[in-house]
This record gives C-alpha cells, structure tokens and sequence, in this order.
C-alpha cells in the first residue's frame, strides 16, 4: 500500500473535506496501490490540508466515467470534459474517509521540495 501526495484546486479540496466530492480525477494514476492521499491545495493556499483514505481506483471510458461519477464528482460536465479532452480513458480516486488538518502543513514537512504535477509517493 502505497501514499501519494496531490496537488489540488483549493476549491476542490475545500469540496472534498466537507465530504460532497468523492472522485478525485486523474489522466494517469499510481502504478503502486494507492491506499492514502495526501491533499497539497494548491496556490493561493499552498499547503497540505489534509488526507483521505482511497477505496478503490476506477478507470474507463470518459463518456462512462462521468455518467458514474457525476453525482459525487462536484465538477461540472464541461470541465470534466474539458480536463480530459485528449484522453479517451479517464481515472478517479475514490475516496473514504477524509481527515482535514488543524494545522495545515508546508512541503518542507513531509520532505517535499515542490508541488507535483502529477502526484509524488510519499514514506510515512
């Protein structure tokens, strides 16, 4: 089992701790089993806010994806869409139980010099 650390709109990890956003989407996903997330909400925040647990990846058609995400995807379709516009396969998190911080964290604590692009795996 395997953490990794994402970077996340603060408007999409905001709807994720309050527990409306169980679909965390991604045009490529962890070779390891991913089984933690570690939530880095992006500029302006820049801060790692909290962690949610992964119950299971799904990836499929985009045109499939979105029909069974859509309730819990707290994304419209046109950014859905949008977002995997060149990808004809689309993947998402799904997410459990969430823990936001009380003390947000910086990078530097968990020994991480920038945000990824795409995700980071992490040795807690």
């Amino acid at each position: 089992m395997s953490t990794i650390l994402l970077s996340i709109k603060p408007k999409y990890s905001k709807l994720i701790f309050d527990g409306s956003k169980k679909f965390e989407f991604r045009k490529i996903i962890a070779k390891k089993k991913v089984d933690k997330i570690i939530v880095y909400s992006s500029s302006p925040d820049k801060m790692i806010v909290g962690e949610a647990y992964v119950t299971g990846i799904v990836s499929m058609k985009k045109e499939d994806l979105w029909e069974f995400t859509k309730q819990y995807a707290e994304i419209t379709e046109d950014e859905f869409f949008s977002y995997f516009d060149k990808n004809e396969v689309g993947h998402a998190y799904q997410l459990g139980k969430v823990e936001k911080y009380k003390n947000p964290k910086q990078l530097k604590d968990l020994g991480v010099d920038k945000a990824p692009q795409s995700f980071v795996y992490l040795d807690l």
